[in-house]
C-alpha cells in the first residue's frame, strides 16, 4: 500500500508544478515546493513550457512590494491570500497557486496586466512569514496594504488614498486610471 501512496504523492506533486509552470513560476519554486528532482523538474519544465527555464536569483528586496502600482497589485493578492489562509483549508503552496490565479482573474476583469509574477507572490509570503512584511490597515479606507512591519499604523494611508503626484498620468501597462470629472 506504501507504493500506491507515493504514486499518487508524486503524482500530486507533478501537477502542482505542471500548475506553478503554467503560472510561469521560475523553476526555484518548483524545488521549494515540491519533492521532485532538480533533473525531474527541469524535464517537466522543458516539456510544459517548451523552453529552457529562466537563469538566475529570485528577487529577494521587499523595495519592489512598497512602490505604488506594485504595493496596490501586492496588497491586492495578500488580502485574497489571507482570505483563503483562513476559509479553506488547502497547503500554503496550493493557496498561494489559488489566490495567485484569482488575482489575476481581478486584474483581467479590470483590462490590467498582472503586475505581480507568481514567483514575486510566493516570495511575498514568504516575506510576510518571515515578519519581513506585514499588512497595515488604511487609516482614511480601511483597506488592508503591504507595508514594512515598523510602519505605524495609526497614521498609514495607502497609495490608493494618498497617490504619488504623476500617478495614473502615464499609460504603463497595469497601471490604474484616476479619472477625475
Amino acid at each position: 500500500m506504501a507504493r500506491v501512496k507515493s504514486i499518487l504523492t508524486e503524482a500530486k506533486q507533478i501537477e502542482r508544478a505542471v500548475t506553478l509552470i503554467h503560472l510561469g513560476a521560475r523553476l526555484q519554486v518548483l524545488e521549494s515546493e515540491t519533492d521532485l528532482s532538480y533533473e525531474r523538474l527541469l524535464r517537466l519544465y522543458k516539456e510544459v513550457s517548451g523552453k529552457s527555464p529562466s537563469k538566475g536569483q529570485l528577487p529577494f528586496s521587499t523595495d519592489w512590494f512598497m512602490t505604488w502600482q506594485p504595493n496596490i497589485h501586492a496588497s491586492l493578492f495578500l488580502n485574497i491570500h489571507e482570505y483563503l489562509n483562513k476559509a479553506a483549508e488547502l497547503d500554503e503552496i496550493d493557496t498561494v497557486i489559488k489566490a495567485y490565479q484569482l488575482y489575476q482573474e481581478q486584474t483581467g476583469a479590470q483590462g490590467l496586466e498582472a503586475l505581480l509574477s507568481v514567483t514575486r507572490a510566493w516570495r511575498l509570503v514568504k516575506f510576510v512569514d518571515n515578519g519581513m512584511l506585514t499588512m497595515t490597515k488604511c487609516s482614511k479606507c480601511g483597506g488592508h496594504f503591504v507595508t514594512h512591519p515598523h510602519e505605524i499604523a495609526k497614521h498609514y494611508v495607502c497609495g490608493l488614498c494618498n497617490p504619488p503626484a504623476r500617478a495614473g498620468k502615464g499609460s504603463a501597462a497595469g497601471a490604474i486610471r484616476m479619472d477625475v470629472h
